[in-house]
């Protein structure tokens, strides 16, 4: 069986709306957790390589301080996606390492927590068997949704 295809670029939109409700640290907080599903994943097959792990480093100092450099998210982030280039095939890790990037890009501009998602979700498609890569990644994204869902509730004033 031919496992079916895996756009980044399908609008999902009830998550964009959920997204908009949002406030920019609770998406930096949903983006982190989304990347962290998949980190092990990357670490178990590049141990040497602490780009990605960096990139979530330097996001979770955002979150907790508050304090912005442009240029270190930017470093952090550019350092995680060139990672993810030098992978090479599209992976698992490869994904992995993209959500990484993308989730630390937050901190600059909070659209990119959907970006962060997004990879996920590649990356439970990239490791499904091909008849398992729809459930998976409907799974993913259900997960996805309630806890931002959650995060939204826990952090309202």
């Amino acid at each position: 069986m031919a496992k079916p295809t895996f756009s980044l670029t399908t609008p999902d939109e009830d998550l964009q709306e959920l997204v908009s409700q949002a406030s920019h640290q609770t998406l930096a907080i949903w983006a982190r957790d989304c990347a962290m599903r998949f980190l092990p994943i990357y670490e178990s097959q590049f141990p040497a390589d602490l780009r990605p792990h960096q990139a979530l480093k330097v996001l979770q100092d955002w979150i907790e301080t508050g304090q912005f450099s442009m240029s270190v998210i930017r470093a952090a982030s550019l350092n995680s996606h060139a990672e993810a280039r030098q992978v090479g095939e599209d992976t698992t890790a490869r994904s992995a390492a993209r959500a990484a990037g993308q989730a630390v890009a937050t901190a600059h501009v909070a659209a990119h927590a959907l970006g962060a998602a997004k990879y996920a979700q590649q990356a439970v498609f990239r490791s499904a068997a091909p008849e398992d890569a729809k459930d998976a990644v409907k799974q993913e994204r259900n997960w996805q949704y309630n806890h931002l869902q959650d995060l939204i509730r826990e952090r309202q004033p």
